[in-house]
Parts: C-alpha cells; structure tokens; sequence
C-alpha cells in the first residue's frame, strides 16, 4: 500500500481546489504535483494564466497560490502499478475538509476520470459539494491537445 508522500498545496486565500488522483512515479520522486515531464499541467496552467511556464517546484508553487488555487489529490494511499491510474485498488480517499475549513474554497475541480469518480464516491458524500470533471492532463490522455485542454479549463479562471 502507497501512501501519498507529500502534502496538499493551499493557503488561506485559495478559492479554487484542483484534486488529481495519486501522484505518478515522477510526482512521488519529487515530491510535488504533476512531476512528469510531459503532463501538460504546468503549460496549461500558465497559459491560462498568461504566465511563463514554471520550471522549479518554488515558481509552481507561487503561479498556484498567486491565483487563489489549491492543489490535492483524491487517493491518499492505494495500490498502483507504476503510475496508471486504470491500476489503482483499495483506496483510501483524502481528507478534504482542513483545506475546506481553513480557506476559501468555492469549487473543485477534478483533473481526470479517475479523481472524479474517488472524490463523488468518498468525498462528495461527506463534503455535499459537487465538483466538475476535467480532461486529464496527464500524457496517457493524448486525445486531448493543448488547446482543446485550455478551453476545457478555461472554467477554473472564470
């Protein structure tokens, strides 16, 4: 059983919360969300942004906070086989309402199939508040392109 290895990204004026599923092999090496060199969430999220894509875990964390957004993942521990999302069993779901509690939370939004379906079947339960599903950024969803990606989540500005 994998336990998730590092903590949830947020502060106190966060008003959007972005929950993937389980960090990837790479994510878990560095110790921060969406490790994989070629998950298009950081691309993504600066150009939504209109802002430089971040290379270093300190500018992601400040391209995050500096727009009101939170980071955390559905799973805190399963079992997975590598990184595959299609792998993961015996979940235990995330604690959400620390972040809820002690922010501004106003919406979530789910990167991905897997995060929506743990988070309406243990959190949405306990939390009464629903969250949207967006396409993966991961680089397994390759149907997506980055444009299509951008207007899919474009709602997390609005």
């Amino acid at each position: 059983m994998l336990q998730h290895p590092f903590p949830p990204l947020w502060n106190a004026d966060s008003k959007v919360l972005i929950l993937g599923s389980f960090p990837s092999v790479k994510s878990r090496e560095q110790m921060f969300f969406y490790g994989h060199p070629q998950n298009r969430f950081w691309k993504l999220l600066a150009l939504l942004y209109s802002e430089t894509a971040p290379q270093t875990v300190e500018e992601k964390k400040l391209l995050v906070l500096g727009h009101g957004l939170a980071l955390w993942d559905s799973i805190a521990s399963c079992e997975i086989k590598g990184s595959s999302d299609a792998s993961i069993t015996d979940v235990v779901p995330t604690d959400l309402r620390p972040i809820l509690v002690g922010s501004r939370i106003e919406r979530i939004y789910c990167n991905g199939t897997r995060s929506y379906d743990v988070y309406c079947k243990y959190q949405l339960p306990v939390l009464g508040i629903e969250a949207v599903k967006l396409p993966s950024t991961s680089p397994a969803n390759a149907a997506w392109s980055m444009e299509r990606l951008a207007e899919a989540w474009k709602v997390i500005v609005e």
